[in-house]
């Protein structure tokens, strides 16, 4: 393995991906360091999301590679997937927690599916995970009993179900409310830290994201907008940059999505739209 294979968990190369003719990632060039938090960030549709997949191996890409441990994810066979894989915890934006099934028993699903541990230890290692996301004490409940950050603080216990090298975070901090939002950012921090692991967090809250990550990558029109460390995005003079710092609705990202000027589509000069 390389050096820089070896310092990187994750490196993405002149990724470019398209649904139909909607081209959505148009070159995006992007390092995940190993044992770091890297957060993406842009506005909804920009191509977050769909660049997780592509991480893990749920889509392939139209050009360019992503590259786990030094291998490139398309390239990979059914049964090195697997692998791959099984290397990756994922907290999924609406939590994807089994609704018919307990909080002990959505913890501990992962770990029966892929792995041959007894019983007892399997009960071990859940009631591990929930004391870690400090839901030791809900362990019977079932989803629909458990508030919105709950059942965002259980889905990251099974992220880290089976002690993965890399989680991958999908917008989560969408959605909830003050309290349960700072539980759950000093949980991706304290986690990553405490197990040693990368994570990945893509997201559109700046605020929270900039108070966990160790570098952010900002998205937008297919590329990377503007890249550095959470010091240099709180000082950078970049317009890209503090539109986004400083919710701004007026800079390089555009509210409205393009089209014909705005007098083409109103009833003025007995024109009307099309």
């Amino acid at each position: 393995m390389n050096s820089s294979a070896s310092e990187n968990l994750v490196e993405i190369e002149d990724l470019r991906f398209a649904y139909n003719d909607n081209a959505i990632l148009k070159g995006i060039h992007l390092k995940v360091p190993r044992g770091k938090i890297v957060a993406i960030l842009g506005t909804s549709g920009c191509g977050k999301s769909t660049m997780l997949r592509l991480i893990g191996g749920q889509l392939k890409p139209h050009g360019g590679s992503v590259r786990f441990e030094g291998s490139v994810v398309h390239e990979m066979d059914d049964d090195a997937l697997y692998l791959m894989r099984r290397k990756m915890g994922m907290m999924f934006q609406r939590s994807g927690l089994f609704t018919d099934l307990s909080t002990f028993e959505n913890i501990a699903f992962p770990m029966r599916e892929r792995t041959a541990l007894p019983e007892p230890v399997i009960r071990d290692l859940v009631m591990m995970k929930l004391h870690a996301v400090g839901l030791r004490g809900a362990h019977r409940l079932m989803p629909n009993e458990l508030s919105g950050g709950m059942q965002r603080r259980v889905a990251l216990a099974r992220a880290i179900a089976l002690d993965p090298m890399l989680i991958m975070y999908d917008e989560p901090f969408a959605g909830l409310d003050p309290i349960s939002l700072n539980q759950v950012a000093n949980l991706v921090r304290s986690l990553n830290d405490a197990l040693g692991v990368t994570s990945i967090v893509v997201s559109y809250d700046v605020v929270e994201s900039l108070k966990v990550a160790d570098y952010v990558y900002f998205i937008a029109g297919g590329i990377v907008a503007a890249h550095g460390s959470v010091e240099d995005v709180r000082t950078s003079k970049d317009p890209f940059v503090r539109q986004f710092v400083d919710s701004l609705p007026d800079g390089p990202v555009a509210f409205h999505y393009p089209g014909r000027p705005y007098a083409a589509d109103l009833r003025i000069g007995g024109s009307g739209a099309a």
